[in-house]
């Protein structure tokens, strides 16, 4: 077999619910695929679809590297442990995760001074979307870094938009992240208000469903709403991570955000109960305490 020349390789790191997918639908749509996880049995899973592992950060050895992390911080430990180094002027550096917009353009000031490209790349879709390679990717940084990375987009995700400099495509997530926050939410308190009401949940949201209150939110959760099985897709300590971004940018531009802030507020409340680790429709259960208070 021919080695794939360097310019032609994609590497992923982070082999979550959504990097582990991303990974796979690269792999199978015949894009040469390096992959780094901290643990083995998701790096196996993608060298099963065709990806190729990685041992050391330092080893990855591609053009275009998309990092599927929790937040910056773990970013700019693999950049310090050897990602940075390993990147070469003209790569590009593209951050999956849901990060501040602030952290995004401090990372991309640093790894300008090496001619390093970063795009912001948040997503929407959850692990589904991941699955069905139908991911939204709102994107910021240059249109023509951009242009260069569209086709790994159109592997792996079915709306792509350059939403401005960089940080802009973290800043769109928070906006995402403020509408299905609160979706869940009031969802949480009609389902809580109906059980305590003596309707049966099926019914209920059939017609939430059926009329105005439908959402592709109520669509994807309305599974785990109905039997409690809160296994996740998207951790509820996750989307508080969000919500807090969101009220970064709120102060950062002046902007009043009472709603988020008190969604904010029972998703602080529902990880403290130690819920944290659960799908974030388990916004429910935090409604359901309350309601028994």
């Amino acid at each position: 077999m021919a080695e794939i020349e360097r310019s032609n390789r994609v590497a992923v790191i982070g082999l979550g619910a959504i990097g582990l997918p991303v990974a796979i639908n690269l792999a199978k749509k015949n894009t040469y695929t390096q992959v780094w996880n901290r643990s083995d049995a998701a790096a196996l899973t993608a060298v099963s679809a065709g990806a190729h592992r990685i041992d050391s950060i330092e080893s990855i050895d591609a053009r275009i590297v998309l990092t599927v992390l929790p937040d910056m911080s773990q970013v700019l430990e693999l950049l310090d442990k050897g990602l940075e180094s390993a990147l070469k002027s003209g790569d590009i550096l593209v951050v999956m995760g849901t990060v501040s917009p602030i952290a995004m353009r401090d990372l991309g000031q640093r790894l300008a001074a090496k001619g390093v490209h970063v795009l912001d790349a948040p997503v929407s879709g959850g692990d589904v979307g991941a699955q069905n390679a139908t991911l939204s990717i709102m994107v910021g940084g240059e249109k023509e870094v951009l242009d260069a990375v569209v086709p790994i987009f159109e592997k792996i995700g079915s709306t792509i938009r350059h939403l401005g400099p960089l940080g802009a495509g973290q800043l769109a997530k928070a906006c995402n992240q403020i509408v299905v926050a609160t979706t869940l939410t009031a969802l949480a308190e009609a389902v809580n208000l109906g059980r305590n009401a003596g309707l049966d949940d099926s019914v209920l949201l059939d017609i939430l469903a059926g009329g105005l209150a439908n959402s592709q939110v109520l669509t994807v959760k309305r599974e785990k709403i109905e039997s409690g099985d809160f296994t996740p897709g998207g951790s509820a300590v996750f989307q508080l991570k969000d919500l807090r971004f969101a009220l970064e940018a709120g102060v950062d531009t002046h902007t009043a955000l009472p709603v988020t802030s008190k969604v904010a507020e029972l998703y602080e409340s529902l990880v403290a109960a130690g819920d944290g680790e659960l799908d974030h429709s388990a916004i429910v259960r935090e409604i359901m305490r309350r309601s028994q208070a």
